[in-house]
């Protein structure tokens, strides 16, 4: 369930933040930034369904998720293909995510 939060969070974060990137670097139209900040209300709301006692924990583990997502985009959205560079980068902090999320807790 975690993994399914997680990459609807960071599918509603990049698609949020790419509105205003669209609007200020592309010279897309300002309206634009709408749906952007809905998706980014929808990101937030999405990070409170994680299931630990701190948030910073869910924050922290969601980062390698983020990444992750990111290199799609970059790849499905933007039309640049991720280099090995950028998957050893996402396989290190999806492993740093994974320690974060699931390792054991004292008390």
């Amino acid at each position: 369930m975690a993994l399914l939060v997680y990459l609807a969070a960071a599918l509603a974060e990049i698609a949020g933040c790419f509105a205003f990137w669209a609007w200020l670097r592309l010279g897309r139209p300002a309206w634009l930034i709408v749906p952007g900040v809905a998706s980014l209300v929808v990101f937030a709301c999405l990070l409170t369904l994680i299931d630990t006692n701190a948030a910073g924990r869910a924050y922290a583990a969601y980062g390698g998720i983020y990444i992750l997502m990111s290199l799609v985009w970059l790849w499905m959205v933007e039309g640049h293909r991720p280099d090995r560079w950028d998957l050893v980068g996402v396989m290190v902090c999806l492993a740093g995510s994974a320690l974060i999320l699931f390792g054991p807790r004292e008390g």
